[in-house]
């Protein structure tokens, strides 16, 4: 019998740089135990040219990657999610779409890099950093072995994960 995937939804406003990566990285770690998607509340309609840059310099397959709106999750036929992560405060603080299936949340505050204003060295290094903190979260999002925690455990290291060094300070005070 196959392993199940869980399906993970990574939400942000804009979806064009964290949200993106976070939905890269855990395809890719994750690959055969999580699917992952990314959507934002207000899209900015391309993902950012830095998050291209970045992810294609790692390996990453960019030509399916698009800055979408969480309306297209929250139609009939979309995945049922069993994990729905925020990576920037804003969208944390926005009222979603409701769900079906219940999944579980989280927010894993991460800077915005697209925020950063400079040469373009420091944009570069804030992109990366932003990869680097979500790496690993995912990292350790995929080690965690889902079928041997009750949900409020669950719940509670999804949570946990959110709060681990770089968080934002709303995702340290969350609980």
């Amino acid at each position: 019998m196959p392993n199940r995937i869980y399906n993970t939804l990574f939400l942000c406003t804009g979806n064009s740089a964290r949200s993106i990566m976070a939905a890269a990285i855990l395809n890719e770690k994750g690959r055969g135990k999580f699917r992952a998607y990314s959507a934002g509340s207000q899209p900015k309609g391309a993902v950012n040219p830095n998050t291209i840059a970045l992810l294609q310099g790692l390996g990453y397959d960019v030509s399916e990657m698009r800055s979408k709106s969480w309306d297209v999750f929250a139609k009939p036929g979309a995945p049922q999610f069993d994990f729905i992560i925020t990576v920037c405060d804003d969208a944390a603080n926005e009222p979603c779409p409701v769900w079906p299936g219940k999944p579980m949340t989280a927010h894993w505050g991460v800077a915005d890099p697209t925020a950063i204003k400079g040469t373009d060295a420091e944009i570069a290094r804030a992109f990366r950093e932003a990869y680097r903190l979500l790496l690993r979260r995912i990292e350790l999002l995929a080690a965690l072995k889902i079928t041997s925690l009750d949900q409020l455990s669950l719940q509670a290291r999804l949570r946990e994960i959110g709060r681990i060094e770089g968080a934002t300070a709303k995702a340290t005070a969350a609980t």
